[in-house]
């Protein structure tokens, strides 16, 4: 697929990228080589291929998904501006 110059201006405009007039031609060349590769990778059969996000088959460990406080509240109200019996005070924002 060739691409123009007019359209990497426009596709620099729409990434907001500035790209001077004299490097045009060189960059819709290079744009044009990267599409046709990609048009390749669509020659390339995948039936029977399974989708699959990593490359290495591993399982990450997992671990139980409890609700805790920290178990140290006196450090974590310790820088704040303003903690009363153990909670976070806010100032009212509703009338």
């Amino acid at each position: 697929m060739a691409l123009d110059e007019a359209t990497v201006r426009k596709i620099a405009r729409l990434a907001r990228i500035e790209v001077p007039d004299n490097q045009l031609g060189d960059l819709a060349a290079e744009l044009s080589n990267i599409l046709d590769w990609v048009e390749q990778l669509g020659e390339v059969d995948t039936d029977g291929v399974a989708p699959m996000a990593s490359a290495v088959d591993i399982v990450l460990p997992m671990r139980a998904d409890e609700v805790s406080d920290g178990g140290y509240p006196e450090k974590m109200l310790q820088n704040a501006p303003d903690g009363t019996m153990g909670f976070f005070t806010v100032p009212k924002v509703v009338e």
